[in-house]
C-alpha cells in the first residue's frame, strides 16, 4: 500500500516578497502553472488515491493548503508542532501511517519541487517502491547532475557491485552543498548524483532506523503513537517536540543506516530553491530575460522580473532579480538570491511584521 507524505511546513523565506507567513511558498504560483503543492499532488494522482495522501504541516497552514488543494481531507493532515526538521516530521508521519496500515510504504516528497517528466518520475517511484516493499532498504531519489551546482547536496553512488535492481544502487556517502571546485570534481567523477530529498521506504523500516540512531526521538514518537486519534494527540506532540532537538533525516538516519540505496532519475527535477533557479526554469526572451507581468528591458540581459500591477523597466543592467508583490519590492543580483533569507531576518529584527 503506497502512501504519499508531502512535507509542507516551511515558509520559503528565500522567495520573499512573494512568499510570506500567511502565503508560504508551497501555496504560491511561481510559474503560472498553479500552486506548487497542487502540482505535487497532481503528479502522483495515478499512483496514490486521495485517502492515502498525507500532508505534514502546522495547523496555521492547513487552511491555506486546503484552499488551494481541497482534495486533501482534514483527517489527512499531520501536524508538526514545532518544526524540528525532517527526521521528526517523517517519524511523526510514519507512526500515523503504521496506526492505519502496518504494511505502509511511504513516498516522501517536499511540497515545492518542480518535475518536468511526470511519466519518468512515476516510473522511478515504482521501481523504488518495488524494492522496499520486500526489503528494509531506505531509498532516496538521486538526480543525474547537469552542471556543477553548489546549491544542492550530493550522493556518492557505489557502482562497483552493479545495480540492486534497475537504476538502484548502494550509496557510498552523502555530501553537503559543495563549493564550486568541489562541485566540478563531483560532476567530472561521474560518481555523484544530486540529492533530491525524495525518499521511499516502508514505514516500519524507517522507524527501526530511528530507533537505532535517534533513540530519544523514537521513544517520543512512540508516546505520541499511543495517543493517536485521542484528544491528547496534539498536546502530546507539542510536549515531545518541545523537549527534543531537531535533526534532518539525512544526517540523523540516512548517513548512518546500513542499507541505503539511491534510485537514479532523469526526469527534469528542480527543488526551486532561489529566485536564481526560477530565472533558470522560466522561458527567456531574446536577451535571456525571464519576465512575468508588466515588464520591459532595454539593453538589459539575464534578468528576472516579476510584476503584478505596475510597469517595471530595466535599463542597462544584467543578472538582476526584481520582484514586485504589490506592497514590497525585492531588488538583488541573481547571484545573491540565496541571501534573501537574510533580508527577511533583517525585517524581523526591525519589527516589520506586516511584511513578513
Amino acid at each position: 500500500m503506497l502512501h504519499a507524505v508531502i512535507m509542507a511546513g516551511g515558509v520559503g523565506a528565500r522567495f520573499w516578497p512573494e512568499s510570506r507567513r500567511k502565503r508560504p511558498k508551497q501555496v504560491i504560483d511561481l510559474f503560472g502553472e498553479g500552486p506548487m503543492i497542487q502540482q505535487t499532488i497532481d503528479r502522483i494522482e495515478s499512483l496514490i488515491p486521495p485517502e492515502r495522501r498525507w500532508v505534514v504541516t502546522n495547523r496555521e497552514q492547513m487552511a491555506l493548503i486546503r484552499e488551494v488543494s481541497p482534495s486533501i481531507a482534514e483527517r489527512n493532515f499531520i501536524f508538526d508542532a514545532m518544526g524540528r526538521n525532517t527526521a521528526p516530521a517523517i517519524g511523526l508521519a510514519a507512526v500515523r501511517l503504521l496506526h492505519r496500515d502496518p504494511d505502509a510504504v511511504m513516498l516522501v516528497f517536499p511540497a515545492d519541487h518542480r518535475i518536468q517528466n511526470i511519466a519518468e518520475f512515476c516510473a522511478v517511484l515504482n521501481t523504488a517502491a518495488s524494492l522496499v516493499d520486500s526489503s528494509d532498504y531506505l531509498v532516496t531519489i538521486g538526480i543525474q547532475p547537469t552542471r556543477p551546482e553548489t546549491g544542492y547536496g550530493y550522493i556518492q553512488v557505489d557502482y562497483s557491485a552493479g545495480p540492486i535492481v534497475d537504476q538502484v544502487f548502494k550509496v557510498k556517502t552523502f555530501a553537503e552543498k559543495p563549493n564550486l571546485p568541489t562541485a566540478k570534481m563531483f560532476l567530472e567523477s561521474g560518481e555523484f548524483l544530486w540529492n533530491s530529498g525524495i525518499f521511499v521506504w516502508r514505514a516500519d523500516a524507517i522507524m527501526r532506523q530511528i530507533a537505532e540512531h535517534l533513540p530519544q526521538w523514537y521513544s517520543g514518537l512512540q508516546e505520541i503513537a499511543a495517543h493517536i486519534d485521542t484528544d491528547r494527540e496534539e498536546q502530546m506532540t507539542w510536549e515531545i517536540f518541545s523537549a527534543l532537538k531537531g535533526i534532518s533525516i539525512d544526517y540523523g538516519v540516512m548517513e548512518r543506516a546500513p542499507r541505503v540505496a539511491v534510485c537514479r532519475g532523469t526526469f527534469g527535477w528542480s527543488d526551486v530553491g532561489s529566485w536564481d533557479e526560477v530565472w533558470r526554469l522560466m522561458p527567456h526572451d531574446p536577451q535571456d530575460n525571464a519576465l512575468r507581468g508588466e515588464a520591459t528591458c532595454v539593453d538589459a540581459r539575464q534578468n528576472l522580473v516579476l510584476s503584478r500591477d505596475r510597469m517595471i523597466v530595466l535599463v542597462g543592467v544584467e543578472k538582476m532579480v526584481v520582484v514586485d508583490s504589490g506592497d514590497a519590492i525585492l531588488i538583488c543580483p541573481r547571484e545573491a538570491s540565496q541571501q534573501v533569507r537574510d533580508a527577511v531576518d533583517a525585517l524581523v529584527k526591525a519589527g516589520k511584521d506586516d511584511y513578513i
